[in-house]
């Protein structure tokens, strides 16, 4: 058997020292389909920004031997500014970063490859639209897009079929069969329990602490649904703070 290609070892990340995953282990294994799951809160999205590095453990470790070049990472829309003056094919060629470096030039083949991507996604013909005339699943197409220029082995997706229309959702996810058919390990987090149990084979069900990992008809049970949702009206917000490891 291959080698897991992420392992989380005791993981525990917090704010403010308030934890928002505590002393989570398991693996996920290359070329895995992994949705996380769980009630608003849970600390989703909190595991894949330390997953990337972008949050640092209070306690145990995130282990892998990945660049930070061999990660592609959606976050929710939320968090991006659409209001920057940037066209959609410039959008799509910041994928292109791995090759081109921070400050290269961009070549005529990214280009080719970025309007490739962009006809994949069904935008062609919107290279020069501005990012915010598009509409909520147009501009989620557009960072699929970027995805798909980036070819990178780990894609990070947080939320990446909220506040869309239904058809390009369908779309969407042809896109991430696609690249669980390539190989590729995929993690997403999920609110549509639905989706999670018609396309993802494993399923990471967390409620700040682990309720279940492994294959989604198992993990999705009704008896850890409801273990679930019992942690999270349990959760006290303004409970004492944790004190660091010694």
């Amino acid at each position: 058997m291959s080698a897991p290609v992420i392992r989380l070892d005791n993981l525990t990340v917090s704010y403010d020292r308030h934890p928002a995953v505590h002393h989570l282990s398991g693996t996920f294994e290359p070329g895995s389909l992994t949705a996380i799951a769980g009630p608003n809160g849970a600390g989703k999205s909190t595991l894949l920004k330390a997953i990337m590095g972008e949050l640092r453990p209070a306690e145990g470790r995130v282990e892998h031997r990945l660049q930070r070049t061999d990660f592609g990472y959606l976050p929710q829309a939320a968090e991006i500014n659409r209001r920057f003056p940037i066209s959609v094919l410039d959008t799509v060629l910041l994928g292109s970063w791995r090759s081109a470096g921070a400050f290269g030039r961009i070549a005529k083949q990214d280009a080719a490859c970025a309007r490739d991507a962009l006809a994949t996604v069904g935008l062609e013909g919107f290279e020069k639209r501005h990012i915010g005339s598009l509409s909520a699943g147009q501009f989620q197409r557009v960072l699929f897009a970027r995805l798909l220029l980036q070819d990178a082995r780990i894609i990070l997706l947080d939320e990446p079929f909220t506040a869309i229309d239904a058809r390009t959702t369908r779309d969407l996810l042809d896109i991430v069969v696609r690249w669980h058919g390539d190989g590729r390990t995929v993690i997403a987090v999920l609110h549509d329990f639905e989706q999670v149990r018609a396309h993802f084979p494993e399923t990471l069900l967390l409620a700040r602490r682990l309720i279940g990992w492994g294959p989604t008809q198992e993990v999705m049970s009704s008896a850890n649904l409801l273990q679930a949702r019992a942690m999270a009206e349990r959760w006290d917000e303004d409970a004492e703070a944790c004190e660091p490891a010694a």
